[in-house]
């Protein structure tokens, strides 16, 4: 595409700091109006069809029809303000739905669908304020308030033009029952059983809910997206947008900070400060990198593995934590199988005063071709050459796809949301695998396969689940040792995993090594750490070693040193008739403290005897009389 105006203000704008969010180009050509037909089937003054322009948000419920009666509030006609009640239009049971048709003006499209929701309302029909063409119900530029309900939206709404809007307002006044039908049914064609559809999209994750919202996209359409492709169900094509650097503004520090090939090929800076952070030719290249990937993986009849690495880089290398780059990128594409040096032959060099010829057909690409319009919304969806309007999002853009096939060719994923990529079955999906243990991180669902570390015979394992997982806590030994080192030697097992502590392998005593992939005998005789003594002879064991001293000598480890077996005899003779001695003294001290306590009995017995014969006590009986007989029995 030649160099236009449009894309020189466009850059001044974004170099300047003026745009917000994720921002597309203007492009010399025209924008196509999606229409959806609208019919009226009462009154009869008004009865037949007409256009209307379909919003770029809600759902609008492509390959089908939704009837409704249209009601006109007698307040907040525009919708600006929240409505009094949530359930004031909302229909009874088994009446129509109710359409509310409201004014254009004094707020966003957005607002005023958003509070018609709130209030009940089924679908919502705007009436233009001024005499021309239809328009398309846009997104406004991201904005904290605005971001709250955009994604909210759920009900489906379009524009009407100025006169019949009159005519619809004019009918409910009267009090005539105003009937009407919004057909989808040929928003989307349906020539075949194959349906064309495409992406533009941005690999840059820092331009606020747009970008969110994009990334939310392809990780719950991934699925659905490989299964429509490996089928042959489908064809699908990535895009990116790029602008070119005005002449007069190449050598700037603005464009060579954002542009490649000297100023060809260009975007708005992440963060919109030139200062900090990344710039927008890192943008510009990893986009280029995706546009490879997808090339690479076509040739080797796998494109659905594009939807694999946009959602894995996206996840492994974000920009907020440094990891944007081509490292990391590398390592995504080495985990799901893809030829590195073909897509690094495919990006070129970024730095070469030439044309990118894959980027530059994006370029051309972005001018829209028979009934499609330019390109100029970022990310936009287009569907059998018609550009998608409403929410990104994975059953309202299916839905649009299905809408796509021929009648009674739709395949299986158009039926039901529970169906299984079964990318597991590849290579586990680029995800980790422990061969051993054949434990995999993989795991197939119906929006395609993730990577996260699994719990296996009750063991918990933790990482990033694409290079490693291990296992943690009670049990992680029983899973391939804990990823230890581990040997058995004549029935006797070692092994330098621990089940408790902080779970790094650790040799055992009497081993050295790194405990992951060897421990090693320490050898303290041959080192002569052990068995040092003149009279030793030492000799080195697995896991530990043998000392033995010459003649009768015995070996004493804890001196380390060899004494006479008749020394060792003598000691423990002594030792024991000293526990003998110890014994018959401990048993006199107690018989001595018995015959004390029995002597002091009798003789303060004997002495309250004889004061009673002189000083008889009140209530006291006649003590007994012992006899020292009595005492020594």
């Amino acid at each position: 595409m030649g160099p236009s105006a449009g894309f020189g203000l466009g850059f001044v704008l974004v170099a300047w700091g003026l745009v917000s969010g994720i921002w597309a180009p203007p492009v010399a050509g025209r924008f196509v109006v999606e229409k959806n037909s609208l019919m009226v089937i009462s009154p009869s003054e008004i009865k037949g069809k007409h256009d209307s322009a379909i919003g770029n948000f809600g759902i609008p419920q492509y390959g089908g029809s939704m009837a409704g009666a249209v009601v006109y509030p007698k307040e907040n006609a525009a919708a600006c303000d929240e409505f009094s009640r949530p359930d004031l239009f909302r229909s009874k049971v088994g009446a129509l739905p109710n359409f509310l048709l409201i004014d254009r003006g004094d707020c966003l499209f957005t607002k005023k669908v958003w509070n018609a929701q709130n209030a009940g309302a089924s679908a919502v029909l705007v009436v233009d304020d001024k005499d021309e063409p239809l328009i398309t119900m846009d997104l406004p530029l991201e904005d904290d308030e605005s971001a709250k309900y955009i994604q909210n939206i759920t009900i489906p709404s379009a524009l009407i033009d100025k006169r019949f809007g009159e005519q619809l307002k004019t009918a409910v006044r009267s009090g005539e029952m105003v009937n009407v039908n919004l057909d989808w049914r040929e928003a989307v064609p349906h020539p075949d059983e194959r349906v064309e559809y495409e992406l533009w999209t941005n690999s840059n994750d820092e331009c606020g809910a747009k970008c969110d919202m994009l990334m939310n996209f392809l990780k719950e359409f991934r699925g659905v997206a490989q299964l429509l492709e490996k089928g042959g169900y489908s064809q699908f094509t990535p895009h990116y947008i790029t602008w070119y650097c005005p002449q007069a503004f190449i050598i700037s520090k603005q464009c060579k900070s954002q542009c490649i090939n000297k100023g060809r090929y260009c975007a708005p800076d992440p963060e919109q400060d030139f200062s900090t952070g990344y710039d927008g030719k890192d943008v510009v290249i990893e986009n280029l990198r995706q546009l490879c990937v997808f090339r690479v993986a076509n040739e080797s009849k796998r494109p659905w593995v594009w939807w694999d690495y946009v959602t894995d880089f996206h996840i492994r290398c974000p920009m907020n934590e440094k990891k944007y780059n081509k490292d990391c990128a590398d390592t995504v594409m080495e985990s799901l199988g893809l030829d590195i040096k073909k897509v690094e032959q495919c990006m070129g060099d970024p730095n070469a005063d030439s044309d990118n010829p894959l980027l530059k057909m994006e370029q051309d690409a972005q001018v829209g071709t028979g009934s499609r319009g330019d390109v100029t919304i970022l990310p936009t969806l287009i569907v059998n050459n018609r550009q998608y309007r409403g929410k990104l999002e994975k059953k309202a853009v299916l839905k649009a796809i299905c809408a796509g096939f021929e009648e009674t060719t739709e395949p299986p994923a158009c039926l039901s949301d529970d169906i299984e990529t079964n990318e597991c079955l590849d290579d586990n999906g680029g995800c980790w695998h422990d061969k051993a243990s054949n434990i995999t991180a993989c795991k197939d669902t119906f929006r395609g396969r993730v990577c996260e570390c699994p719990v296996f015979n009750g063991v918990q394992f933790k990482g990033d689940g694409y290079s490693n997982c291990e296992a943690i806590g009670p049990g992680r030994c029983r899973i391939n040792n804990g990823g230890c080192w581990q040997e058995t030697r004549d029935g006797k097992t070692v092994s330098a995993c621990q089940e408790s502590g902080d779970g790094k392998c650790q040799c055992p005593v009497g081993f050295e090594g790194d405990a992951v992939k060897v421990c090693e005998n320490i050898n303290e005789c041959e080192k002569k750490t052990a068995c040092q003594c003149p009279e030793c002879s030492c000799k080195d064991t697995w896991g530990s070693y043998e000392c033995t001293c010459s003649g009768d000598l015995l070996y004493i480890k804890e001196q380390d040193t060899c004494i006479s077996k008749k020394a060792s005899e003598a000691k423990a003779t002594w030792a024991a008739a000293w526990v003998l001695l110890m014994v018959l003294a401990i048993a006199s001290f107690g018989a001595y403290v018995i015959y004390k306590y029995r002597l002091r009995s009798y003789m303060d017995s004997e002495i309250r005897a004889i004061m009673a014969q002189y000083m008889p006590l009140d209530g006291q009986g006649e003590l007994p009389n012992h006899s020292l007989e009595e005492i020594h029995a």
